[in-house]
């Protein structure tokens, strides 16, 4: 029998509540354009799309700054290409909406006033040989030009001297501490303890701190739940495997257990008795 995904609601990491702070907000701009120095808080703008089921296209961190340029973020621990067809769906949704925002008419004459979009991904993963830049066209069509491109820089150095470097840390920080214990708590306890004790996000994790345990706390929840999902769509997929092959009757119970090692010789046994019940 087919599963239904349950629907999950999209929770806070340590990144978005970060940077939902304008003042962390404004040092993350400015280690991106630190020759716009002048910016202040109140000109950016919060941009990120927030949806409320899993499936909907949402980004970790999107703003504008006047109407010079969009910025994209998302952070990501496991490398994947697939970062730049998201990027561009991010762009395009918020594209849309700031058309609405700012009322302008696609249908009319007279061109419209179009931001600069940068996107960018924060990698916080181990991978060796990171690029810099990730493109559509050479990731996906061999370097040919085609109808649309995108380029994604990818921000990946661990620099305690600014903001987006001292997050790359505080991640693999957490990386190790998760690692080394088997309690997630205490792994979460000492990446802030640690990160505390060399400067890392420091004010941030003193005035947020039981927040940031909480944050992490749930998403760990989370992923322990997805994978326990996870298994159990295997398990079943297996079990199916077993039911028709047990139902064609071309090999023996020791035979089928090699196909389907989630599932034991007694479990291999009730299922064979339960099957003959019922036919």
């Amino acid at each position: 029998m087919a599963q239904n995904l349950p629907k999950r609601k999209i929770k806070d990491s340590v990144f978005t509540d970060l940077f939902r702070n304008k003042k962390y907000l404004l040092q993350l701009y400015q280690t991106l354009h630190p020759e716009d120095s002048g910016v202040t808080e109140d000109e950016i703008a919060d941009v990120t799309l927030r949806h409320v089921l899993i499936d909907a296209d949402y980004n970790d961190l999107g703003f504008s700054v006047g109407n010079r340029l969009v910025v994209l973020v998302e952070s990501q621990s496991t490398w994947s290409l697939n970062i730049i067809i998201r990027a561009l769906m991010y762009l395009i949704q918020t594209y849309h909406e700031y058309f609405k925002r700012t009322n302008q008419n696609l249908y009319g004459s007279k061109k419209v006033n179009l931001p600069k979009p940068e996107l960018y991904m924060i990698f916080t993963g181990g991978r060796k040989d990171v690029p810099d830049i990730i493109s559509l066209s050479d990731e996906f069509f061999g370097g040919a030009r085609a109808a649309i491109d995108a380029e994604i820089k990818i921000l990946y150095h661990e620099d305690e001297n600014n903001i987006i470097g001292q997050y790359i840390v505080f991640s693999k920080i957490y990386s190790e501490q998760r690692k080394r214990y088997g309690s997630i708590k205490q792994a979460v306890t000492e990446t802030i303890r640690i990160c505390k004790d060399r400067n890392v996000l420091k004010e941030y994790l003193e005035n947020r701190e039981q927040e940031v345990v909480d944050i992490m706390m749930t998403l760990f929840d989370d992923e322990q739940i997805l994978k326990a999902y996870a298994k159990d769509i295997e398990n079943n997929k297996e079990k199916e495997t077993a039911e028709r092959m047990i139902r064609k009757g071309k090999m023996t119970l020791d035979e089928i257990a090699d196909y389907v090692p989630s599932l034991s010789l007694d479990e291999l046994k009730k299922l064979e008795a339960d099957i003959m019940q019922l036919a």
